[in-house]
């Protein structure tokens, strides 16, 4: 399934920044088809990962290097007011979001690095699974946004069993088919197979969302051989036992700190989709750059 190639101000706008909150933001994502409230826990920009893509400037000075717990699950009380009432579309930059797309859809926990690097997370996903129950948000997913490099983690299979009851869902990353290419992407001293083995236990145990960026670098996008790679394994992660939801298949949208990344074109994403659907046969979804 294509997303629409119209580019809207609302969708490239992802800064991690909403009103006085410092944790708590609201975009409007492409991939959420609605109104996504994020969940910033990595405030001091600590990544486990340095994504060649990434729009987190981290050569700049965090505003915070901790998560107040109560600051940020009142943000959280705070946003979801303004989203529920509908007050969030008189706000500027959330006024010309089409009627189509003002609906919560999730709250996600995502940010400027890996949320399940945080080290109580299963604390803080029940807390929030909590404030989505008492409000009645049943519609409402909890999305866990990852590099699922935490997944071996006790504390983060606590926290992925309570998103698992909550209406929620695991988006997981996967950019790459070959170790080299993983390392020149992802630019981290964290094993691929490590990767690979979190994401098949993962699958084992729910259905999961794949999430694939591809790029440009230096002008160069990912060759014919990386991506029958990565198809090969999404198929391992299959015939492991291992359950695929759907694949997210997009390019860059937003500006990346690297000069040197640029996005795909559409065709180009169009025939990285058809691959995956004919060689792994999952559904997948595509997205484009915020050019088209």
């Amino acid at each position: 399934m294509s997303a629409p190639r119209t580019a809207l101000y609302v969708h490239r706008d992802h800064r991690r920044t909403f009103a006085e909150n410092r944790y708590v933001y609201a975009v409007v994502s492409r991939r959420s088809k609605g109104v996504s409230i994020g969940l910033n826990l990595n405030p001091d920009k600590v990544c486990n990962f340095d994504c060649v893509y990434c729009q987190v400037d981290r050569r700049s000075a965090a505003v915070t290097e901790f998560v107040a717990i109560e600051q940020l699950l009142g943000e959280l009380e705070g946003t979801l007011d303004l989203v529920t009432s509908n007050a969030l579309y008189h706000d500027p930059a959330f006024a010309g979001t089409p009627e189509s797309l003002r609906r919560l859809n999730d709250i996600a926990f995502s940010g400027d690095g890996e949320p399940t690097t945080y080290r109580n997370i299963d604390h803080i996903v029940g807390e929030v699974a909590a404030i989505k129950r008492r409000r009645r948000l049943d519609t409402v997913k909890l999305v866990m946004i990852t590099n699922a490099s935490m997944f071996h983690r006790p504390s983060v299979r606590a926290a992925l069993a309570i998103l698992d009851d909550n209406q929620g869902e695991v988006w997981a990353k996967l950019d790459a088919g070959t170790e080299a290419y993983y390392r020149q992407i992802e630019r981290t001293t964290i094993p691929f197979s490590r990767i690979l083995t979190n994401l098949r236990d993962a699958a084992r145990v729910r259905p999961l969302v794949i999430q694939s960026l591809f790029l440009r670098v230096d002008g160069q996008g990912p060759s014919e051989g990386e991506i029958a790679a990565f198809c090969e394994r999404l198929a391992e992660v299959r015939s492991a036992g291992g359950a695929i939801d759907r694949v997210q298949v997009y390019t860059v949208a937003r500006r990346p700190a690297e000069d040197c990344v640029t996005p795909l074109s559409p065709q180009d994403v169009d025939r990285i989709g058809q691959a995956v659907r004919e060689r792994v046969g999952v559904p997948v979804e595509v997205y484009y750059g915020a050019a088209e």
